[in-house]
């Protein structure tokens, strides 16, 4: 059995704020944000909009883009860092915003590599029998984390999600063919929220050293995409398109010369939708599914790193 991408579907906020907006209330200018992360334009949650809500309406133009019903899922495995609540999971706030009575659902949290995780979760249940269809979803409202007075942080993120549906098929010809994770809880101090309910009692915001983490993004980035491809028996030269995390433009392009690959077979939303942590991958590959540009039977690669570190990448004959 092989998992099967078989629907793609992404949600974002209404509110979209530019650079110049932004501009207006933090100590920045659209040139510098431009020039340091290429990032234009972010979508904010307003109150109505949580992570959960998001996470449902990407899983309702994913199914309608598998053509099934929301009745057929048994598995929602939903990745974020910005669950709606402590608990429960916000991946059972999706099945009931969904209609589905009675299903497996839970959240897992690896941040901007949560996607990732979350893909090879729901991969092995398909793999073993203990699922059919599963919703893997990625889900953020990162807006909610941000110090708004921190121009080096609170310029980079933005809200949305993103969701794939996957089916088990007997087949050999597409389907999830080798996905490579790793973690390295050493280097907490570059990349955290100061707070959680255990420590402060309190949500906290978002931290980063940010020139820390784009060395160790490039080099951890390139090494689990050559790893992953060479488990599935691939090389760069076979990719057709590299769906990866939307961090940073700069990073997207240094992993791209360190792998020899083209900028055209980079699918690049950072310049609209910023970073949206768990949610870019999916955020990133329903667009170039929307536009045509990534069809059946083409090999892609999904990658991406977050804080922890959590880095991941998976090769997949779409």
């Amino acid at each position: 059995m092989q998992s099967v991408i078989i629907g793609t579907g992404s949600a974002l906020p209404t509110r979209r704020v530019s650079n110049a907006e932004l501009a207006e209330t933090v100590d920045t200018s659209d040139e510098w944000i431009v020039e340091r992360t290429g990032i234009r334009f972010r979508h904010i949650a307003g109150p109505d909009e949580t992570t959960a809500t998001l996470a449902a309406d990407a899983c309702r133009a994913a199914l309608g883009s598998a053509g099934i019903a929301a009745q057929d899922i048994d598995l929602i495995v939903l990745a974020t860092a910005t669950p709606d609540q402590t608990f429960p999971a916000s991946a059972t706030k999706v099945q009931a915003m969904l209609g589905i009575d009675d299903c497996v659902a839970f959240d897992v949290a690896a941040v901007c590599s949560g996607f990732l995780y979350a893909l090879q979760v729901a991969d092995s249940m398909l793999r073993s029998g203990a699922a059919r269809r599963a919703l893997v979803i990625g889900a953020e409202t990162f807006s909610r984390i941000l110090d708004w007075e921190d121009r080096a942080t609170c310029v980079l993120f933005g809200d949305g999600a993103g969701a794939v549906v996957l089916e088990a098929q007997d087949t050999g010809a597409r389907g999830i063919l080798a996905v490579r994770l790793h973690a390295d809880g050493r280097h907490n101090e570059l990349l955290y929220v100061d707070g959680g309910p255990s420590t402060t009692g309190t949500v906290g915001k978002v931290r980063m050293k940010g020139r820390e983490v784009f060395r160790h993004a490039v080099v951890n980035l390139a090494s689990v995409m050559t790893e992953t491809l060479a488990v599935a028996g691939l090389s760069a030269g076979d990719v057709d398109w590299l769906v990866p995390h939307q961090a940073n433009a700069r990073i997207l392009d240094a992993t791209a010369r360190k792998l020899n690959l083209s900028p055209d077979k980079v699918v690049v939303t950072v310049d609209q939708h910023a970073n949206t942590s768990a949610a870019s991958v999916p955020l990133a590959l329903d667009t170039a599914v929307k536009d045509g540009r990534i069809k059946h039977g083409d090999l892609i690669v999904l990658e991406a790193m977050g804080g922890g570190f959590t880095w991941g990448a998976a090769v997949i004959r779409f």
